[in-house]
C-alpha cells in the first residue's frame, strides 16, 4: 500500500481543506501509521502533492488549523459551494514543489 495515493475512502469523505485562490483548494487527510500521524496533501484533481509527519493527531490537527485548514464537514456553508474531488488519487508534484513540508507555505 502507498499510503500517499491509497488513501482510504472514509478519510477522503472527511478532509481538511485550504482556500489558496479562487476556485482552488488544497486538501488534506490525517493517516494513522503504527508511531506517527502521516498529513498528506492533494489537490482539487487528486494529485497528492505533499506529506508532513507528526508525532500524534493532536499536533497534526493544531498545525493544520493554524495553517489555515479546516474541516469540510464542519462548515455546512462551504458545502454548497466547494465539493469534494473525487477520481483516482496519484502523487503529482505541485508547481511550486514541496510548499508545506518545505516549511515556504507551513507556520
Amino acid at each position: 500500500m502507498n499510503l500517499l495515493t491509497d488513501i482510504p475512502k472514509k478519510l477522503t469523505n472527511d478532509p481538511w481543506f485550504k482556500v489558496v485562490e479562487m476556485l482552488q483548494q488544497n486538501w488534506a487527510v490525517l493517516v494513522e501509521k503504527d508511531d506517527s500521524v502521516l498529513a498528506v496533501f492533494y489537490g482539487d484533481t487528486c494529485g497528492v502533492f505533499d506529506q508532513l509527519s507528526f508525532d500524534d493527531r493532536q499536533n497534526a490537527e493544531s498545525a493544520l488549523k493554524r495553517n489555515g485548514f479546516r474541516k469540510f464537514n464542519e462548515d455546512p456553508k462551504v458545502r454548497e459551494f466547494i465539493a469534494l474531488p473525487e477520481g483516482k488519487f496519484r502523487e503529482q508534484p505541485h508547481p511550486g514543489g514541496y510548499i508545506y513540508s518545505s516549511g515556504k507555505f507551513w507556520r
